[in-house]
C-alpha cells in the first residue's frame, strides 16, 4: 500500500535521525495512511478510498459526494 492520501495528497516526507554522537541516518516520516470504505449514494455503490487521519476528518466534514468529487478533480480513479 503505498503511502499517500488520495484526498489530500499527503506523501511520505524524508529527514535525518541525529544520534547522541551527532551522527545522521536517514529516516522516512510516512504519514498516518488507513484504507476506509464508504457507501456513495449517488453511485449505488461502495468506495474504498486510501486516506490521512486528516482526509477522513475532511470526508466527515465535507461528505463523502463532495470528497469524491474533489478525488475526481485531482484526476484520481475511485
Amino acid at each position: 500500500m503505498s503511502a499517500h492520501c488520495q484526498l489530500t495528497g499527503r506523501e511520505p516526507r524524508f529527514g535525518k535521525t541525529v544520534s547522541h554522537s551527532h551522527v545522521r541516518t536517514s529516516r522516512r516520516f510516512d504519514p498516518n495512511i488507513q484504507r476506509k470504505r464508504y457507501w456513495l449514494p449517488s453511485e449505488g455503490r461502495y468506495v474504498r478510498l486510501t486516506l490521512s487521519t486528516k482526509g477522513i476528518k475532511a470526508v466527515d466534514t465535507l461528505g463523502i459526494e463532495a470528497a469524491v468529487a474533489r478525488i475526481r478533480a485531482r484526476g484520481g480513479k475511485v
